[in-house]
């Protein structure tokens, strides 16, 4: 799992309603929540955001209500993943159910619409200028949930949730 991408970049204690405001959440159409992804903190993220750009917040990155329509609306959008220093765990759990990439460390040295690569299973953050950084990625469960594409698709393709 790589993507590469633009990188939009937030800051601390970025909540479920600073992604989707309850205001506009006013659908479960994934389509249409990609429309309203940051429309107050940042009104150009949907239409400028392209597939496989990456979300990089500070601490607390998705905490408050337990809007699923947050993760959704981040993967609808194209979104490639999510890197932050911490996860409110409820939107940390939505996103992984959904199926989208999460990474967790010091998000200070990624900027604001710099290009990266991110491998999504090791962790590793490729920068232009050669850098690699090293988040820790999602434990091997977690990631295999991702990988399928969420839980609902887990379940279908193997039949359960059990852990071997």
């Amino acid at each position: 799992m790589i993507t590469r991408g633009r990188v939009w970049k937030f800051g601390d204690n970025i909540s479920t309603d600073a992604i989707t405001p309850g205001r506009y959440n006013l659908t479960k159409d994934p389509n249409e929540l990609a429309k309203i992804a940051f429309i107050e903190e940042r009104p150009e993220f949907s239409k400028e955001v392209k597939p496989g750009d990456v979300v990089v917040g500070g601490k607390n990155f998705g905490i408050g209500s337990s809007r699923e329509s947050a993760a959704l609306a981040l993967k609808a959008a194209g979104v490639g993943g999510v890197i932050a220093k911490s996860f409110g765990r409820i939107f940390f759990r939505n996103a992984v159910n959904l199926g989208l990439p999460l990474l967790i460390g010091n998000t200070d040295p990624l900027l604001d619409g710099e290009i990266v690569e991110v491998n999504w299973r090791s962790g590793e953050v490729k920068k232009e200028d050669g850098e690699v950084l090293k988040f820790k990625p999602l434990d091997s469960f977690l990631l295999a949930i991702v990988e399928e594409g969420g839980i609902i698709e887990y379940i279908r393709r193997r039949g359960d949730l059990w852990i071997q």
